[in-house]
């Protein structure tokens, strides 16, 4: 073997050998095996590379650089498969969507004679940062999957909040003490009519207090509301939510469930966190003596989202050929059992509603499950919707069910004109107004 070959050799050798430990060490040490099926694409290369550099050896020269000039070849074919799962991936084509509606928002908005405030979250959170240094973006919990020891269910705490924006302007609120879309003073109150869990309509998107559901609660009922939805949250943080921050004196616990919940679900499952809460019915991390820890966790998080470290992941993520690795993940999900999958996460869904069922039960809490229509319902004709089997799970369960479709939304001649424009996105300020007062309506006795 001359040194050319020797050279190549334990390169490649080498490569391969740290490959395969690299990929075992996130596997089964940082993600304890939970993610198993996400990382074998990374087996498959390192055990590729390993034999090529053994079979490299034992080959006369001619046969040796073709062999090299295919690996190099099947290696550029890998990347540039990758470059064009970048550009035609969901998130590039739903951010071509969001760009065109955009566009046809602001001219809407500018036939009204105002000027949509079209800079990104980051720009304006930059912006106003010069201005008041304490000022803060929102976080969602689902941002945090990957915790394993100590997982966040709010934002940063007693701070001006930059939202977001679908209506031309952006919306903000200044958190509460536990980092929740609240006044403040909401915590102190002796009686707490309704406490509210869900996820981005819950929390308010894109609009200011009081125009929020919560807050319209708060002005019909003239008594004290609880919001603990956070944008992106499913079944398992609302229950976690619940364990963490539920008082003795709240009279009401809704539930306010958007179609992609299961979806979030099924990634809140998978983190061992979150596990917890459903296996060990007295676990808790004890987040309301822990704020410090959150705030931290929370401002560290925004930092590494910021453009500047979000450009430098995205060039990690393409080197790491993670849109092949997702695209070969999910087809293997969908050859495997992705009906199974389906009823296992109905299954979990099923057994998070029965503890959220027992949890209020305990509190002397009546619970209510409110069903809350996206806009693709009403301007997609292709939608396929799991209404029917949640509704059949709420209902076996004996679990008080309202529909906001059948309440508000089937009311309407048009039922975009409760979104922004008449597009697409969470409510405005009309349709969270109409929600609201059909709750109300159907609760207060």
């Amino acid at each position: 073997m001359n040194f050319k070959n020797k050279v190549f050799f334990f390169t490649s050798f080498s490569i391969s050998i740290l490959l395969l430990i690299y990929t075992f060490y996130r596997s089964e040490i940082i993600h304890n095996g939970n993610f198993r099926d996400t990382f074998y694409f990374y087996y498959i290369i390192s055990l590729v590379i390993f034999f090529f550099s053994i079979i490299i050896l034992f080959v006369n020269k001619k046969l040796k650089k073709y062999l090299i000039i295919s690996m190099i070849s099947i290696f550029a074919s890998l990347y540039l498969f990758e470059i064009y799962l970048i550009y035609n991936s969901s998130v590039f084509k739903d951010t071509i969507t969001n760009a065109i509606t955009k566009k046809r928002a602001e001219k809407l908005y500018s036939q009204e004679g105002k000027k949509y405030d079209a800079r990104t979250p980051y720009k304006i959170y930059t912006d106003l940062k010069k201005i008041n240094p304490e000022i803060t973006l929102r976080v969602y919990p689902k941002l945090f999957y990957n915790e394993e020891e100590f997982y966040p269910l709010s934002g940063i705490s007693n701070s001006k909040t930059i939202f977001c924006n679908e209506s031309g302007y952006y919306s903000h609120y200044h958190s509460d003490r536990f980092g929740f879309n609240n006044p403040d003073k909401e915590w102190d109150s002796n009686h707490i009519e309704y406490l509210l869990i869900g996820d981005s309509f819950t929390h308010g998107s894109c609009v200011n207090r009081p125009n929020d559901i919560a807050s319209v609660l708060r002005n019909l009922s003239n008594k004290s509301v609880i919001n603990l939805g956070m944008g992106g949250n499913g079944t398992l943080i609302e229950y976690a939510s619940l364990r963490e921050y539920l008082n003795t004196n709240v009279n009401k616990v809704l539930l306010l469930f958007a179609e992609n919940d299961l979806e979030n679900l099924n990634n809140e499952i998978k983190n061992k966190v979150l596990k917890k809460y459903i296996n060990d019915e007295k676990f808790k991390q004890n987040l309301r003596e822990k704020q410090s820890e959150v705030n931290s966790k929370v401002r560290k998080k925004i930092d590494s989202e910021l453009p500047e470290y979000k450009f430098k992941s995205r060039v990690l993520r393409s080197v790491k050929l993670a849109h092949l690795r997702e695209l070969t993940y999910k087809n293997k999900k969908r050859l495997n059992s992705s009906i199974s999958q389906e009823n296992d996460v109905l299954a979990e869904f099923r057994k998070l509603l029965l503890l959220i069922k027992k949890l209020t039960k305990q509190n002397n809490s009546k619970f209510y499950f409110i069903y809350l229509p996206p806009s693709f319902r009403y301007n997609n004709p292709k939608y396929i919707s799991n209404y029917n089997l949640v509704e059949k799970i709420v209902k076996d369960l004996d679990i008080e069910f309202l529909n906001m479709h059948k309440e508000v939304f089937a009311k309407e001649l048009d039922p975009l004109k409760l979104f922004p424009f008449g597009l697409y996105g969470h409510y405005n300020v009309e349709g969270y107004n109409k929600i609201a007062n059909q709750i109300y309506k159907l609760t207060k006795n």
